[in-house]
């Protein structure tokens, strides 16, 4: 595999995880982190699938059609392969949109993601998905 390839797996694997946030899908996306770490922007360590959906799920308001309401955009991303070692690391911004009843649409948070990757039998995983919120709006119908 090239790097270029390499590369578009793994941004691939980080629109992945905006799709399931936005899809309300918090089972999948722990399934992301089967051997990876999410760090929030607090600092807080959450390891494992297990230990990342029920973050999820303790944190994240659903509403009736099962999802947040939200629209996770994911630009700027910058990606570096180490082809020989297996592993990858990425930069890029991350901006949140939610609408919901009383709440039109608008940004609601902007800030950084910072990860590691792995590969492992071929297939790009979440080593380490480090979270930097930098600008905070009306999170109220978003998070608990």
């Amino acid at each position: 595999m090239t790097a270029v390839a390499a590369a578009r797996d793994i941004e691939n694997l980080i629109a992945e995880y905006a799709e399931l946030v936005d899809t309300g899908d918090l089972a999948g996306l722990g399934r992301l982190f089967t051997d990876g770490v999410f760090i929030g922007s607090d600092g807080v360590r959450f390891e494992g699938s297990t230990a990342v959906e029920n973050m999820l799920r303790d944190h994240v308001i659903l509403y009736d059609d099962g999802t947040p309401r939200t629209h996770h955009v994911t630009t700027n991303i910058r990606i570096e392969v180490d082809e020989q070692a297996d592993t990858a690391a990425a930069r890029s911004y991350l901006t949140i949109f939610q609408a919901v009843d009383g709440l039109p649409l608008q940004p609601i948070a902007a800030g950084r993601y910072r990860d590691q990757f792995v590969r492992r039998d071929g297939t790009w995983r979440f080593a380490q998905r480090r979270i930097t919120i930098h600008m905070v709006g009306n999170v109220g119908r978003h998070l608990r």
